[in-house]
């Protein structure tokens, strides 16, 4: 694509800018990354940081970014007040759980030590994904506009949207995938944004991507399409998602996969306030929430694809934990 002078100027000076963020934030990470067991912090080489892009940047830069790297993380989108009382806001509806630190404020989201009922926090969980306040956050005006402007048309936000609560001290992860294995219903042009709900810092675990990971899904996709042809619509939705859990190209060991294909996974101290847009072939996973300070983390993913496109039924139901996707 050819950009006119205006842009390539601005397009360079935030590639300048990308370039010295991430000389700044070289070294080590601050704890021991761990993800199902495995030291990441043991690969030093295989370790890196996100680059952060300024959230003013126009949205052809942030095509241009995201075409490139996979992701665009863009910082300070949101208010971070806005984003800090809703957080406060859902794990006030969650505390009746235990899952708070009796006496704290809720938007602190200090995790409790004593005995939490994770049963009644999941069934709160759901409540808040379907309420309109949980809506109203996802289709804010700064979001939908920005949507509306990236897929280049009106914006379809999907009606599945995800909700995580990650306690400290538990080994729960996001296991590494890329996104289209559980949308292949639809358009493969889908837009993932995750957000982190208060700050994220790199030991409470919060999202790695694999650095260039797009292009590796791309070729998965590929191989799983020339391998699995012959099936109808619904089985080859059913293979892949098999193909990718068992012996496939994406595992559970994320040191082996850096290795493997000889690139790195990078991570982020998340503020209260960024987005993260991904592709959906772009790999990513979590680490465990090591936070000293007990805090819970606390974010959402949310689709966003062209009206106009053709969109996977499956996700036109709201999530729940049962739902098998």
């Amino acid at each position: 694509m050819r950009y006119p002078p205006d842009k390539v100027e601005t397009i360079q000076v935030i590639e300048m800018s990308v370039s010295a963020d991430r000389q700044a934030l070289a070294g080590a990470p601050p704890v021991a990354l761990t993800a199902d067991g495995r030291l990441l912090s043991t690969m030093p080489n295989r370790l890196g940081y996100l680059s952060p892009t300024d959230a003013s940047v126009g949205v052809e830069a942030i095509r241009r970014l995201f075409a490139t790297q996979g992701y665009v993380w863009l910082k300070g989108l949101l208010p971070r007040g806005e984003v800090i009382d809703f957080r406060g806001w859902v794990l006030s509806h969650l505390a009746e759980s235990g899952l708070l630190k009796p006496g704290t404020d809720p938007s602190l989201g200090i995790a409790s030590e004593g005995v939490i009922d994770r049963r009644l926090a999941e069934r709160r969980l759901m409540s808040v994904v379907r309420s309109t306040g949980y809506e109203g956050f996802c289709a804010q005006p700064r979001l939908s506009r920005l949507m509306d402007a990236f897929v280049g048309g009106l914006s379809y936000l999907h009606k599945r949207k995800i909700m995580r609560f990650t306690l400290p001290g538990t080994a729960t992860v996001t296991p590494a995938h890329y996104d289209l294995v559980y949308l292949r219903g639809g358009t493969s042009r889908v837009v993932t944004a995750w957000i982190p709900i208060g700050d994220a810092s790199i030991d409470m675990g919060g999202l790695l991507y694999l650095e260039g990971s797009h292009a590796i899904g791309t070729a998965m996709e590929a191989q799983f399409a020339k391998e699995n042809s012959a099936l109808d619509p619904q089985e080859r939705i059913s293979a892949y998602n098999r193909n990718m859990s068992e012996g496939g190209w994406v595992s559970k060991d994320l040191p082996e996969m850096a290795e493997r294909f000889d690139t790195r996974w990078l991570m982020a101290d998340f503020e209260a306030g960024d987005i993260v847009l991904h592709s959906p072939y772009m790999i990513h996973a979590s680490t465990t929430n090591q936070s000293r300070e007990r805090l819970i983390r606390l974010s959402t993913d949310i689709r966003y694809q062209n009206v106009d496109d053709e969109i996977d039924a499956r996700w036109g139901n709201h999530w729940s934990l049962d739902d098998m996707l």
